[in-house]
C-alpha cells in the first residue's frame, strides 16, 4: 500500500504524541519498520560519541514517490480509516515515527524496491533538503546524525550509554522470540557486540539470549485454538523452563508477546506465575515466553505512545488456555521426557535432591487408589525395579532409567491431595495446649482449626486437618503449624511431615504405587519446596558415557554398530 496523509477524523483517534526520548526509542521505532517490511535480516549500528545510528533491512523498500512522505506526520502505509484502525495487523500504523525523529536530528533514507534503482532522501528539522539516486540492495537504510542536537537536554537526562545499550539488547532479543526467522545484528563503533542467528522457532532463539540456559532445559509448545468469541483461529506458542531445570532469582524472564511485540500484561503474567505456584525453590522464578497470535479485532494497540500495553479482549480465557497450557508441559509423558540430561549434571542434581527434612515419624500406610483410566492417557510408563540406599526408587522405562527420591515424591502427592480435599476433622478428645501467644492463636483460627479457652493458659483444640489424625506426633504438628505462615504453607509443612522418610524400606508395590500416584500429579517435577524428585538417566547417556559402539535395536536385542 502507498503512503499516504491521515484524514484529520482519524489522526484524532490515535493515542497522540510518539515519544522519542532515547536511542531505545529510535532503534525501537526503525525495527518495527523493518519488520513490517517483511525484512529477515536486520542490523542494528550504534556511534555513541555522535549520537548516529543505523538501521539497515533487506525488506520490501519503499518507492521514489513514497520516500518524501516518510517524514510527514501521520503518514503511513498500514491504515486508511477508522476500520483499519481496529483491525491492525503491524507493528507499526501511526505515521509519526519517522517524522519524529526526523524533527530531533539530521536523518537519510536510502531505499530500493525490487525492479528499479534506489533513492535517498536527506531531511533535517523534518524538512526535507534533498533526494537523489542512490545505488542499493533491495531494501532499506535508515541513519540518523546527530540524535538530540537541536535539544541538547535529552542527551543530558538519558541514561549512560551502557544502560541504553543493554535496553537495546534486550529490545533486539524481544523481537527475536516473537520473530525467530530474522538474523540480528548489533554494532558499536563498527564492532560486533550482540547476534542472534535465525531460525524456526523461539525455543531455537532464547538460549542465545540467556547463556545459562540450555535448549534441553525447555519444553515448548504450539497450538492452535479455536476462539469461541470469534469465529477464527488463534495460534499459541509456550516456551516454558522445567521447573526442575532452570529458574530465575528474579521475576525477570516471564515475556508475553501478542502478534509479533512483547507487551506488558500483568493478567497473563499472573497466569504462569500461579502455574509454578509451589513448583520453585523460595524466591526463585519462571523462565517463560508466551507469543498469543489472535485477531486483532480483539487487541487494542491505541493505548500506550510505544504499544507497551494492550487491552485484550476475553482476557479470562487466555488465562485459562495458558494455565491449561502449563499443565500440558508439565505432564510425565514420553514427548515430554525426550529431552536428556547431561551426565555433568548428575552429581549435582543428587546433592540437590537429598533430603533435608527435619521430621522423624513412623511410615504412614500407603494406600493404592483406584485410578480412573483417563488420568494414564499418555502418561510414561514407569516399572519400579529396586530401591537404592532406601531412599531412592530405581524405575524403569522405554527410553531408559529414573531415580526417583521417595519423600519428595510422596511429598507431592500428599500436598495435592490436600489443595484438592483439605478436610478438618472434629476430635472426639479435644488436644490441650498450653502458654501460645496471641499470634499462635490467630494463625490456628486462620489456618481452619478450631479452637478455645480451657483454663488459665491453657487452650482446647477440637479439630485438625484430617491427614494428622490418630497420629503419634499430632500436637509436635500443631504447634509447628501455629507458629506462621498462611493455609497453603501449612498443607507444604503437613505433607512434608506426613511423606515417607528417607531411609525407610519399601516394598515394590509400595514404591509401584508412590510412582503411579506421583506421575498424574500437576507438577511432578518438583517437590512444594521445588527441590527436583527425579533424575532422568537415558540410553544414550549411558551408551556414551560407557563409550559402547552398539545401540538398541527396535526389537529391544542389541545390534553391532559399526565404526
Amino acid at each position: 500500500m502507498a503512503i499516504r496523509k491521515l484524514p484529520d477524523n482519524l489522526i484524532k483517534l490515535i493515542a497522540a504524541g510518539e515519544v522519542i526520548d532515547s536511542l531505545v526509542a529510535v532503534v525501537r521505532e526503525l525495527v518495527e519498520n523493518s519488520l513490517d517490511a517483511k525484512a529477515d535480516r536486520i542490523f542494528v549500528s550504534i556511534y555513541p560519541e555522535t549520537w548516529n545510528l543505523q538501521v539497515a533491512d533487506n525488506g520490501e523498500g519503499i518507492t521514489q514517490e513514497d520516500l518524501p512522505l516518510t517524514i510527514q506526520p501521520h503518514a503511513t502505509s498500514k491504515i486508511n480509516n477508522t476500520n483499519d484502525l481496529i483491525n491492525i495487523h503491524t507493528l507499526g500504523f501511526r505515521g509519526e515515527a519517522l517524522h519524529s525523529i526526523a524533527q530531533l536530528a539530521q536523518i537519510n533514507i536510502s531505499s530500493r524496491v525490487t525492479n528499479d534503482c534506489g533513492w535517498e532522501i536527506m531531511a533535517e528539522n523534518a524538512q526535507l533538503q534533498h533526494i537523489y539516486p542512490k545505488p542499493s540492495a533491495v531494501g532499506t537504510i535508515v541513519r540518523v546524525n546527530d540524535l538530540f542536537g537541536n535539544m541538547p537536554v535529552r542527551r543530558q537526562v538519558n541514561p549512560p550509554f551502557k544502560q541504553q545499550l543493554k535496553k537495546i539488547q534486550i529490545l533486539l532479543g524481544e523481537f527475536a522470540l516473537c520473530h525467530p526467522h530474522i538474523t540480528w545484528q548489533l554494532l558499536v563503533n563498527d564492532r560486533l557486540i550482540f547476534s542472534i542467528s535465525r531460525s524456526n522457532s523461539a525455543d531455537k532463539i532464547l538460549p542465545q539470549l540467556l547463556k545459562t540456559i540450555h535448549y534441553s532445559d525447555l519444553k515448548t509448545i504450539k497450538k492452535a485454538i479455536d476462539t469461541p468469541y470469534e469465529k477464527s483461529i488463534s495460534h499459541l506458542e509456550l516456551v516454558l523452563g522445567l521447573p526442575d531445570r532452570i529458574s530465575r532469582p528474579r521475576p525477570d524472564w516471564v515475556k508475553i508477546g501478542i502478534n509479533g511485540r512483547i507487551i506488558k500484561c500483568p493478567e497473563l503474567e499472573s497466569a504462569i506465575y500461579s502455574s509454578f505456584h509451589r513448583t520453585l525453590e523460595r524466591d526463585r522464578f519462571p523462565v517463560a515466553f508466551l507469543h498469543l497470535q489472535t485477531s486483532p479485532r480483539q487487541i487494542d494497540w491505541n493505548r500506550h505512545p510505544a504499544k507497551a500495553e494492550i487491552f485484550l479482549d476475553n482476557i479470562e480465557f487466555w488465562q485459562e488456555q495458558i494455565k491449561d497450557t502449563i499443565a500440558e508441559i508439565f505432564k510425565l509423558t514420553d514427548n515430554n521426557i525426550s529431552q536428556k540430561w547431561e551426565n555433568k549434571r548428575v552429581e549435582n542434581i543428587l546433592k540437590l535432591a537429598e533430603n533435608k527434612s527435619i521430621y522423624h515419624l513412623e511410615t504412614p500406610e500407603i494406600k493404592e487408589r483406584e485410578k480412573s483410566p483417563e488420568e494414564n492417557i499418555g502418561l510414561i510408563d514407569l516399572q519400579v525395579i529396586a530401591q537404592a540406599r532406601n531412599t531412592y526408587i530405581v524405575a524403569e522405562h522405554s527410553q531408559g532409567i529414573w531415580l526417583i527420591e521417595q519423600h519428595i515424591a510422596h511429598e507431592r502427592i500428599i500436598y495435592e491431595q490436600l489443595q484438592n480435599q483439605w478436610e478438618i476433622v472434629a476430635l472426639e478428645n479435644p488436644i490441650i495446649l498450653d502458654k501460645l501467644l496471641p499470634k499462635q492463636i490467630e494463625q490456628l483460627n486462620n489456618i481452619g482449626l478450631e479452637i478455645e479457652t480451657f483454663g488459665e493458659d491453657l487452650w482446647a483444640l477440637r479439630a485438625i486437618p484430617k491427614i494428622l489424625l490418630n497420629r503419634d506426633d499430632s500436637l509436635s504438628a500443631i504447634m509447628e503449624l501455629s507458629y506462621g505462615g498462611d493455609l497453603n504453607s501449612a498443607q507444604v509443612a503437613i505433607a512434608c511431615r506426613s511423606a515417607i522418610r528417607n531411609g525407610e524400606k519399601l516394598t515394590i508395590k509400595q514404591m509401584q504405587n508412590i510412582v503411579d500416584n506421583w506421575k498424574i500429579t500437576k507438577n511432578p517435577h518438583t517437590c512444594p519446596h521445588g527441590r527436583p524428585i527425579y533424575l532422568s538417566l537415558e540410553e544414550s547417556s549411558l551408551y556414551r558415557f560407557f563409550r559402547r559402539h552398539w545401540v538398541l535395536g527396535k526389537s529391544h536385542g542389541i545390534e553391532e554398530k559399526k565404526t
